[in-house]
């Protein structure tokens, strides 16, 4: 079904690193990257972190652990309730304030409009971005019995799934992997879909 699990770079416009002092007198680049406390936003964001720290083994990257309104709203439909930039507004506003200097994000999360002063830095390359069907008797999506139940958070999953089976209940479903998973079996659904970039060992 397709999905955007890469990261999203997000930073000021002409933002550049700050220099602090080393103990020895020289001048040493800091970087802070913020992002969101879930599992998979600090894998993306630390992946980052590595990936400038090994470009440039002269600057300090740090991780700073954001939560927002999104990650405390885990219990209501996103559509309800303002949509995909409630994972980047407490964000935002550090970038806007000076506390981090460039923030992480899955493409997925972000607004199309980004707030003025804010752009986008760059785009890594992309994972796979495929979906997965994980259904409690091993069904194909073509075996699934008619009216069957399946969780998912996304409103183009859902459309999808409607298009190549009218019959289906779309049941709305957020959290975790883990979340997700256990709600499989506690909200008695046949089936949930995932990106496969969730699942994916390291």
């Amino acid at each position: 079904m397709g999905n955007e699990p890469n990261p999203y770079v997000t930073a000021p416009k002409g933002a550049s690193s700050r220099e602090e002092k080393r103990g020895d007198g020289r001048e040493m680049r800091e970087l802070r990257i913020g992002t969101r406390e879930s599992p998979l936003a600090l894998w993306q964001a630390d992946w980052v972190r590595q990936s400038l720290s090994d470009a440039h083994p002269q600057l300090r990257v740090s991780l700073v652990r954001i939560r927002t309104k999104g990650d405390k709203l885990i219990d209501v439909s996103l559509a309800n309730v303002g949509g995909k930039g409630l994972f980047v507004k407490e964000i935002e506003e550090k970038l806007l304030g000076g506390r981090i200097d460039l923030a992480i994000h899955s493409m997925k999360d972000v607004p199309v409009q980004l707030p003025n002063g804010l752009h986008i830095q760059s785009i890594p390359q992309r994972e796979d971005p495929g979906d997965v069907l994980i259904s409690r008797d091993h069904l194909t999506l073509e075996e699934l019995p008619r009216g069957a139940k399946i969780g998912t958070s996304s409103l183009r999953r859902r459309a999808q799934l409607l298009s190549y089976r009218p019959d289906l209940a779309i049941v709305p479903l957020r959290g975790n992997v883990d979340t997700r998973l256990r709600k499989l079996k506690t909200m008695d659904l046949n089936a949930i879909v995932l990106p496969l970039f969730w699942l994916l060992p390291g």
